[in-house]
């Protein structure tokens, strides 16, 4: 398996079990750990857990979502300009939960490089 695909599955599996424990900075805390022990090159040590990320909490936000309904969501899509559609607002939770994660990942890169000298 390439570095990319065990930095994308262990940054899920570690994000997943660490939402248990901690708050939503848990992705950040994953992210990090994966950037530090299993390095990526160039655009990869953004996007490749940025993907896992998002993917992560769109999954988990609709499971959420669909087990109500819709019905928070809605309200909540109403509240924000997305003229009440839940999916829309699936997809920004998940990219906000990608960026957080990719800028952690980002960190986790340069703190190896800093180490490694």
């Amino acid at each position: 398996m390439t570095k990319s695909l065990i930095n994308f599955i262990l940054t899920f599996i570690i994000a997943y079990i660490f939402s248990f424990f901690m708050g939503w900075y848990s992705v950040m805390t994953a992210s990090l750990l994966t950037a530090l022990f299993i390095p990526l090159k160039r655009l990869a040590v953004f996007f490749v857990p940025f993907l896992s990320i998002f993917l992560l909490w769109c999954i988990y936000s609709y499971v959420l979502s669909s087990s109500n309904d819709f019905i928070l969501a809605k309200k909540i899509a109403v509240l924000l300009p997305l003229n009440g559609n839940p999916y829309l607002l699936i997809l920004i939770t998940g990219l906000i939960g990608g960026l957080a994660a990719g800028a952690a990942a980002l960190f986790g890169n340069q703190l190896r490089v800093v180490f490694s000298k």
